[in-house]
């Protein structure tokens, strides 16, 4: 299962000469690499070192008090080793399986050579006997086996990179949010629905260091930055619910001033006091209009995952859209564009940028699908039929292994109307049908999708603020506890036009590589017919006692 949720945004920059880090690295990787080459039975014939060095700063404040506050640094050491050969290596799947070798194995936070060298040697040593053992095992399971379907190779040749840029160093006055978040933090005092509620600030640095034998040396990263509104009640009838709000940054001196980050608390207690006395959805079926935030979601669930390379070639996957290349698969007046590259997208930072993936591949934007016409895959280092070569999308989480992910997702359409229009296309198309409304996402706070064979192929969105939009021109009524559920197939053809207007989501994607920071960029959708179901409530009711009120 692929999950979405909210999270972060980002920034690297500026060129330096090679990082001590680096040297070492290369001088370890050389030693190793060569050792094993003239030794080892089977050699190797690729490897790499990559560190991920993070330092975070994250503080939580809620009811005008501090209830979390933390600053930690780490630097996790990833090794790759292929045995065999390009061809056939211990990295092949076998019965939907992936391989993991590497674990996240801390170093020295100082460029200590002694102290790092010896890690690397011992989790050389490590992950050489895995990898070695498994190559063996792959191979005599081979001539058991039916032929894939897919007879791709197992990594593909690169071009060799060499970058050196560094990461501006964190800057960030700790007292001075904590006493910005007590401040605001006690603004939710004003909202006595709200049970739980708290602002919380993350701030990170991250720095990549990636050598490898093939020649590439790489040094990139990121700061980002976010502030997290959320505020959570519960309904007389034992339904949870929350609303959130959310400022992305690179740096934190670029985060909001105190007045917006209040407007944002005040939205989120009023839309919470709102939703506890909305009236619970009913299970539906019809048209609906998405917000670009929630269109954004809606493409990453059901689009996005399904076209990730690696998918493509694994025959316990769903292969949604693995034969459909060069065919229709939305409508012609959508197209996708996935681009690391963009670092912002009209003022906002976006999460899923970066220089160079996972396997020291340049970024670059790839054209997925162009006027409804699928043309291509998201591809890393390990090729499909038809697609021998990365397109720079290979990501992973440290101490996870490299496959095809998502970045920022873009929706591109020609067929664009104000929202004004798009929702009297709405009520146009609500009456059409029959249906005595039809409804608005305006909100939400991530999703999840199922893309194995053994599953349903189903998604989930899970929104937070929905509307009735009625065609008799009452006025437009909250509703709660809706999840939008479907299939991706029949979800594409219900598309009938989008809003002007592109929104942003930033977010965090899990998946088989771990958690990766991800954005999407969509306008607003009306489609012709969705289908949401009520959400899972609680026998419990809310709290009994009165809220304590201060001096009392």
């Amino acid at each position: 299962m692929r999950n979405l949720f909210l999270s972060f945004a980002l920034l690297a920059s500026c060129a330096q000469a090679q990082s001590p880090l680096t040297k070492i690295l290369g001088a370890e990787l050389d030693r190793n690499f060569t050792f094993l080459k003239q030794n080892a039975a089977p050699p190797p014939y690729f490897m790499g070192y990559q560190v991920t060095d993070t330092e975070t700063y994250v503080i939580i404040a809620g009811s005008g008090a501090i209830s979390g506050q933390q600053h930690r640094r780490s630097r996790l050491l990833d090794t790759t080793v292929r045995v065999g050969t390009p061809q056939f290596d211990n990295y092949r799947r076998v019965d939907g399986q992936s391989p993991r070798f590497t674990i996240a194995t801390p170093i020295a936070l100082e460029d200590h050579e002694a102290g790092i060298r010896q890690t690397l040697w011992l989790a050389t040593d490590r992950v050489y006997k895995g990898a070695a053992q498994r190559l063996i095992q792959t191979k005599v399971d081979e001539k058991q086996r039916v032929a894939n379907t897919d007879g791709s190779d197992d990594f593909s040749a690169e071009e060799p990179q060499v970058s050196y840029s560094t990461v501006p160093p964190l800057r960030f006055n700790e007292s001075e949010w904590t006493s910005r978040l007590r401040k605001l933090s006690a603004e939710f005092e004003k909202y006595p629905g709200a049970l739980n509620a708290d602002i919380a600030l993350e701030v990170q640095r991250v720095v990549l260091t990636l050598v490898t034998t093939d020649g590439t040396r790489v040094e990139h990263g990121r700061l980002f930055s976010r502030i997290y509104i959320n505020a959570r009640g519960k309904a007389a009838d034992g339904m949870d619910l929350s609303t959130s709000e959310g400022f992305d940054a690179d740096d934190p001196s670029r985060l909001p001033k105190d007045a917006e980050i209040l407007a944002a608390v005040a939205k989120a207690g009023r839309n919470l006091t709102d939703l506890l006395k909305a009236s619970p959805a009913d299970p539906f079926v019809g048209p609906a209009i998405l917000s670009g935030r929630a269109a954004g979601v809606f493409f990453h669930e059901i689009f996005g995952h399904r076209i990730e390379g690696h998918r493509q070639k694994d025959e316990s996957e769903g292969q949604t859209f693995t034969k459909s290349v060069g065919t229709p698969i939305l409508p012609p007046f959508l197209s996708v564009i996935f681009d690391p590259t963009a670092l912002q997208h009209e003022g906002t930072v976006l999460n899923g940028s970066y220089r160079f993936d996972d396997e020291g591949v340049r970024a670059r934007r790839v054209s997925i699908v162009d006027q409804g016409v699928l043309k291509t895959f998201l591809m890393s280092r390990s090729p499909v039929k038809g697609f021998p070569v990365s397109n720079g999308h290979g990501r992973r989480q440290a101490g996870q292994e490299v496959v095809s992910r998502q970045s920022n997702l873009f929706v591109e359409s020609s067929k664009r109307v104000s929202d004004q229009d798009l929702r009297k296309l709405l009520i146009e198309e609500a009456k059409k049908q029959g249906k005595p409304y039809g409804l608005f996402f305006d909100q939400v706070t991530g999703g999840y999708t199922t893309t194995s064979r053994r599953g349903l192929q189903a998604f989930t969105v899970i929104p937070l603020v929905v509307y009735r939009v009625f065609a008799d021109g009452r006025p437009d009524e909250l509703i709660r506890g809706v999840d939008i559920v479907g299939t991706p197939l029949s979800s594409f053809a219900n598309i009938l036009a989008t809003s002007e207007k592109r929104e942003v989501f930033n977010g965090i994607c899990g998946a088989e590589s771990g958690n990766v920071p991800v954005a999407a960029i969509a306008p607003g959708l009306l489609v012709s017919g969705i289908e949401i179901q009520r959400k899972e409530r609680q026998q419990d009711l809310p709290p009994y006692l009165p809220r304590p009120v201060e001096g009392r």
